[in-house]
């Protein structure tokens, strides 16, 4: 008799490299995986999966029987949105991945409110500044932020938006400083920048016209959290440079001001990448569409 879980855990185990990672990512015990894998090759009389403690393979056997499989899966999963579609309720688990910074400003509120708006739905987000391979994690789709093309593979790029970095600076720090009018003005001053590793000390900003000036500054406080940047500009340590949104509650409350606001540190995208075009819940679908509907409002300046 055919188990159509032989087929699922088949399929989880091929797409993320391994028990172990497949076991994590669905939530059970290692024992059970390998129980219904050992089912399946027992019925079909052949071996799917060369597993030892130090290797894990598929065999060409297993690559056949992978494609028909993942095709019953989707289907599986098609059928089930369906009938949840049918009812106007849909439901199902979402595993997203996002840097820190995207998470605690960018989509913060946006997540909150889809949530309120789909109960049934549950989210899991993975906030992370270190790269994730979205196949061997489990990771449905993931928000990434970069400046140059990223490089092709089979994960799908789709635009999200794009976000501006700007120089922010309390008001009491502009005091002390004196009158900026243009970016020589803070030339070798206290700088909190994104980001720990080594590099360059400066900023290259750039006008609406297109002129750019190289700006030479003293790294105060570097680090992958822009939280941490924000309350050490508002407490007057130096000026930050961080995308514009995450400081746009603060310049309301006047915590904070643009330096230079005709001036830019430069522009990144946000895509969104998924490990395939098909076979996504509809609860995942509807998640990546109101991203793409609704980040533009969250990350204006």
């Amino acid at each position: 008799m055919i188990d159509l879980n032989d087929y699922f855990y088949f399929v989880h185990v091929v797409e993320k490299g391994g028990f172990s990672t497949a076991a994590r990512v669905l939530d059970i015990p290692k024992s059970r995986l390998s129980r219904h894998i050992t089912q399946l090759e027992t019925r079909l009389d052949v071996k799917l999966i060369q597993r030892s403690s130090r290797q894990f393979k598929i065999t060409e056997y297993g690559q056949l029987f992978y494609q028909h499989a993942k095709t019953m899966v989707n289907e599986m999963t098609l059928a089930e949105a369906a009938i949840s579609n049918k009812k106007d309720t849909i439901s199902g688990r979402i595993i997203m991945s996002c840097s820190v910074g995207v998470a605690q400003f960018a989509i913060q509120e946006l997540v909150i409110k889809f949530l309120a708006e789909h109960p049934h739905i549950e989210l899991v987000q993975q906030a992370t500044n270190q790269f994730v391979d979205l196949l061997a994690s489990g990771v449905d789709f993931a928000i990434r932020g970069h400046t140059a093309p990223l490089p092709d593979s089979s994960v799908i790029q789709r635009y999200l938006t794009t976000v501006t970095w700007q120089l922010f600076a309390s008001p009491d720090y502009v005091k002390t400083i004196g009158p900026i009018e243009e970016p020589e003005d803070i030339n070798n001053t206290p700088s909190l920048n994104v980001g720990w590793r080594p590099g360059s000390a400066h900023w290259l900003l750039k006008n609406k016209e297109g002129i750019k000036k190289q700006i030479i500054h003293n790294n105060l406080f570097a680090s992958d959290d822009m939280s941490s940047l924000k309350r050490a500009a508002i407490q007057g340590l130096g000026i930050v440079n961080l995308p514009s949104y995450t400081c746009r509650k603060e310049c309301e409350e006047g915590t904070l001001q643009p330096i230079l606001p005709d001036w830019n540190t430069g522009t990144a995208q946000l895509s969104l990448l998924s490990p395939s075009r098909h076979g996504q819940s509809p609860a995942v679908q509807k998640f990546k569409d109101y991203l793409l509907q609704h980040i533009d409002e969250y990350v204006a300046f």
